[in-house]
């Protein structure tokens, strides 16, 4: 009878700690609205600005150049962006066809680009400009309608709590405050989301450094979706999504490449997805690097990324005054025009069930294909292997012009003989049914 109650009493307290223990995340109804919102819009403006701009090398510099933490902070006593002006960022990005903008609230350097509460290391406490940029951003944001996501930092060169360097064991770093760092962390992010009006993601970034630490990761989405259900979180890790993500990252390449090397074993997940690459070959303001992409290899990273399913989210590194360089307005002004001219084949579309081809990649919108056709062959067709509807017609998107095209079992094959064809990219529009 003993061991039965036993029996009994150990079941009972299985089950109450099930029913104690926190489940796997599930999104509300106003986050998957956020997310469906988030992958109609496409094409976003990504900004790494801060007091690392002022050495014009980077946003990796105090670490690449072995700066001390006590020198580097010096750089904040000069940090006055007099130039900077909000409603130009964001008529910058509304003229390239971007519908929203990521932008680094605090970066590794630990320096925070708003004013926050939690640190006197910020703009407006430690530098003579005294005001904060983020703010007025996420008030022009807000009127403009644009989104905004906070980029913020997981990684902490110079906090002791941190302790940048340390041996991580049972999770935490032996020399560092683990518990003080997170709370940091916690308060930080209440302050971005509580504060600032209209904030629709964070980007974090930095778990990399400490793969083997316990980041509190339920703590903290968690906070997050309680402080605001729809706030998409992200993480910049390189690895399968985790509990309590809503969008999966890709870093300088195109969902399920590796040409980086950084993603070894990360799959595509079911999550929203997207993809970030710099206008250049650098994040941060970096005065030597001219090595800038053309507005047709922009464009043909946006086009696919649409036809892998996933946005683009483009970087740019703006000058210490605060000032975008030209380099990078002329470009994307050529590109905000061709996606003024061609957006419907990008907004509110998702990748094809047909794979990327040889030629380019298909995007999708209710009854209509659009065939980017990126990489002529040189064969007078392109080949659609597998399409599963009828098409029923098939036009340049450009002019409207009819195209010839013969549908099979195995196929439909589109032909190109006779048609000008577009330096950038030919989209030709299906009608399916």
């Amino acid at each position: 009878m003993r061991r039965k109650l036993l029996l009994l009493c150990l079941l009972f307290a299985v089950i109450a700690g099930r029913s104690n223990a926190q489940g796997p995340y599930v999104p509300t109804a106003d986050n998957l609205a956020a997310r469906q919102k988030f992958q109609d819009m496409k094409f976003g403006l990504f900004i790494h600005w801060g007091i690392y701009s002022i050495l014009g090398d980077g946003e990796w510099v105090m670490h690449n150049k072995k700066i001390p933490y006590d020198s580097y902070k010096r750089l904040a006593g000069f940090f006055n962006p007099q130039e900077f002006n909000a409603k130009e960022w964001v008529a910058f990005a509304k003229k390239a066809g971007m519908k929203y903008i990521t932008i680094t609230s605090r970066h590794h350097d630990g320096f925070s680009m708003f004013g926050t509460k939690m640190s006197p290391y910020n703009i407006v406490d430690a530098t003579p400009y005294h005001k904060d940029p983020l703010m007025e951003l996420a008030q022009e944001c807000e009127k403009e309608g644009i989104e905004l996501h906070f980029y913020y930092s997981l990684l902490d060169w110079g906090r002791p709590d941190y302790a940048f360097g340390s041996d991580i064991v049972d999770g935490k770093p032996v020399k560092g405050d683990w518990d003080s760092y997170i709370k940091f962390m916690k308060d930080q992010l209440t302050e971005l989301i509580t504060k600032y009006p209209g904030v629709k993601g964070i980007w974090f970034d930095g778990d990399w450094e400490r793969t083997k630490v316990n980041w509190h990761y339920d703590e903290i989405y968690g906070l997050i979706h309680k402080l605001n259900p729809a706030i998409l979180v992200g993480n910049n890790h390189h690895v399968a999504p985790k509990d309590g993500e809503d969008f999966q990252m890709f870093e300088k390449d195109l969902p399920g490449a590796n040409t980086t090397g950084f993603a070894p074993d990360q799959t595509i997940g079911k999550l929203p997805l997207e993809t970030c690459e710099t206008i250049n070959n650098s994040w941060g303001f970096n005065i030597n690097d001219r090595s800038f992409k053309s507005s047709k290899q922009i464009i043909h990273y946006l086009v696919n990324d649409a036809g892998r399913n996933a946005n683009f989210l483009l970087n740019i590194g703006p000058m210490p005054n605060g000032k975008i360089q030209s380099e990078f307005t002329d470009t994307l002004a050529i590109v905000g025009a061709w996606v003024q001219k061609n957006g419907e084949s990008i907004y509110g579309t998702r990748g094809s069930y047909v794979p990327p081809q040889p030629w380019g990649v298909i995007t999708t919108k209710e009854k209509t294909m659009y065939v980017h056709i990126t990489t002529p062959q040189g064969e007078g067709y392109i080949f659609i292997p597998k399409v599963k509807e009828k098409v029923s017609k098939a036009v340049l998107l450009s002019n409207g012009n009819i195209v010839k095209f013969k549908q099979q079992q195995e196929g439909v094959f589109i032909y190109t003989y006779g048609l000008t064809l577009d330096p950038v990219d030919t989209i030709v529009k299906l009608s399916v049914n």
